[in-house]
């Protein structure tokens, strides 16, 4: 992606900082909009849509680092998120609603960042899936936050330096709650491994929903994953519990990978259902790399409910991107999903990836043609 450097000059100018020799500002973004079509949506038979943020969420942001000397530098980063469509700011109208933290980086001992983050999780592992080309490609549902629906308020984040191919990472977030530490906590940790053309990542993460008796249920430092049938009946679970695990290897042209999470809403006395509710999602991937500016990619995702309720979805992706430039691409990519059994409220409905509509029948066919632009 390319970048363009803020002279240290118009950054003293423009964000009242000190200006340093060895200081630097970094203004960055997406723009990405297209056209889609879906088959059966809210319980109609097609809906014809402008599509944003389908490869890459559009966003515009700002990072740094300061040198401090000794191997010690400071970072920070803050980072919009909106709908290009529309001009509205997305994640629930933060103004920096993507990422905001700063912190501090060592060369021996890695890097720890306050604030507004990813989890460790979405760091190592979501890299390495299909989700690196789009969210369409997730979990129906992203009910294990494939494509990280959650991002996570309040947290403290250690990532160590790559040791050997490894690297580690670790998230504690504050839930904020008086009287109760745990209330709305999040925790997390997550560990890669990279050498040659494989790739191995593992992580777990607990999401702490809101202890009632002190709060009310979803007061969370998580964002909401309840975007969708998928899930929506399990809304009032106490806490939310996910464990994945992937991996890729590369030859020649051709990447392919596979992953599983495991995913458990566990329900106490202020529930509105008893049983904890399980998902097992097993997912496979293959990526074609044509040639520079050609890329194919396909992949299956198998999802499996069990608990309170019962439900099977079969999600099929295809995808194609072809390079205008080193900043600019155009894609088109299409999903069908097909749903079983029950949700917890009713028949299971189609949903496909993170797009989170709602079919109202049992399957769902989406197709979007778009065009992507970086700076």
């Amino acid at each position: 992606m390319k970048r363009l450097a803020i002279p240290t000059v118009l950054t003293a100018l423009f964000f009242s900082t000190t200006a340093h020799a060895q200081s630097s500002v970094t203004l960055y973004g997406i723009v990405d909009a297209g056209l889609a079509y879906i088959h059966n949506s809210g319980g109609h038979s097609s809906q014809w849509k402008m599509s944003t943020g389908n490869l890459s969420e559009n966003e515009w942001g700002l990072k740094g680092s300061e040198d401090l000397g000794g191997g010690l530098s400071a970072n920070f980063t803050i980072e919009n998120g909106f709908d290009i469509g529309s001009g509205q700011l997305h994640q629930n109208g933060r103004e920096f609603g993507r990422q905001a933290f700063v912190g501090l980086s060592g060369a021996t001992w890695g890097t720890i960042t306050l604030g507004r983050q990813y989890d460790p999780i979405s760091d190592l592992l979501q890299p390495i899936t299909a989700d690196s080309f789009s969210g369409v490609f997730a979990t129906p549902g992203d009910v294990d936050n494939y494509d990280s629906s959650a991002r996570f308020d309040n947290s403290v984040k250690w990532a160590s330096p790559v040791w050997g191919g490894v690297t580690l990472e670790a998230m504690y977030a504050l839930g904020g709650v008086a009287g109760s530490v745990g209330s709305g906590q999040t925790y997390s940790a997550a560990i890669s491994y990279a050498h040659g053309p494989l790739g191995l990542a593992a992580g777990y993460l607990h999401i702490d929903n809101g202890n009632t008796v002190l709060s009310t249920r979803g007061t969370s430092s998580a964002d909401s994953l309840f975007n969708s049938s998928v899930n929506a009946a399990y809304a009032s679970a106490r806490s939310v519990n996910i464990a994945r695990a992937g991996g890729q290897y590369v030859i020649g042209t051709v990447t392919m990978g596979a992953a599983y999470s495991f995913s458990e809403y566990t329900p106490d006395a202020s529930s509105t259902f008893s049983r904890s509710e399980k998902y097992q999602n097993g997912s496979v991937f293959a990526s074609w790399q044509v040639s520079p500016v050609l890329q194919t990619i396909a992949g299956y995702n198998y999802t499996k409910s069990s608990g309170d309720s019962a439900a099977k979805y079969h999600q099929f992706n295809l995808g194609v991107d072809y390079a205008l430039s080193k900043r600019t691409d155009v894609y088109a990519t299409v999903g069908y999903t097909h749903a079983s059994g029950t949700n917890g409220r009713g028949a299971a409905q189609a949903v496909i990836g993170s797009y989170d509509v709602d079919a109202g029948a049992s399957s769902q066919v989406l197709a979007i043609a778009g065009i992507r632009h970086k700076f």
